[in-house]
């Protein structure tokens, strides 16, 4: 595949990302506010980060589009990207360890438990179909987009655990637990992905 075919796709595969996403944390939020869930509006604001993920993704496309092959725009891009997971780590940490020292019970969501299996269908392939084109393009912003969408994965794991446990066995902490999960996931990804070494100039070379 040659690089220009492989900006299309993921041209492609971003908007895909921002459609599915929205449609997914608008349903979960609203779950979650529903149930008083914190995993699941943790997750729902997860699909917001993808979204300017996405968007983040997009703009740096652009700026290679408009001006040529640009490493400083990549890194910003990869920069603005770990600052949205840092400050979904942050969030649903703190509501987490909240509802666990005042036994806040959320109440079962089915609706939440369709989402989360949904997303764990879909999220591992979409994630696959972008990391093939990261070293393709030459661009850790792409690498670090499906590491972000794999994450969402895990998390869609998490959070189907965390609201199963709570809906067939009444496993209230189940839930926040779930949410520190998704946390600590959103933490290490904040070092992982402002941590990546500075690109090689691969698509000018």
């Amino acid at each position: 595949m040659t690089r220009d075919r492989a900006v299309t796709r993921q041209k492609w595969l971003t908007a895909a990302t921002i459609g599915w996403n929205t449609v997914e944390g608008v349903v979960a939020i609203a779950a979650g506010v529903a149930a008083g869930s914190v995993s699941l509006i943790g997750f729902g604001l997860d699909s917001g980060v993808e979204v300017s993920a996405a968007l983040i993704l997009t703009w740096r496309l652009a700026q290679e589009r408009r001006t040529g092959c640009k490493q400083d725009a990549d890194k910003r891009a990869q920069h603005l990207i770990a600052v949205s997971f840092a400050a979904l780590a942050l969030y649903v940490g703190v509501e987490s360890v909240r509802d666990l020292i005042l036994v806040d019970q959320p109440e079962e969501s089915l609706l939440g438990i369709f989402i989360a299996a949904l997303s764990l269908m879909v999220m591992p392939s979409l994630a696959r179909f972008k990391r093939r084109l990261a070293p393709l393009i030459g661009s850790k912003a792409v690498e670090a987009e499906a590491t972000q969408t794999m994450l969402c994965a895990l998390m869609s794991g998490g959070l189907l655990i965390g609201l199963g446990a709570n809906a067939a066995l009444g496993w209230w902490w189940a839930d926040p637990l779930a949410g520190l999960f998704i946390a600590s996931l959103a933490g290490y990804e904040t070092v992982s992905v402002w941590r990546a070494d500075s690109l090689e100039d691969t698509c000018c070379g």
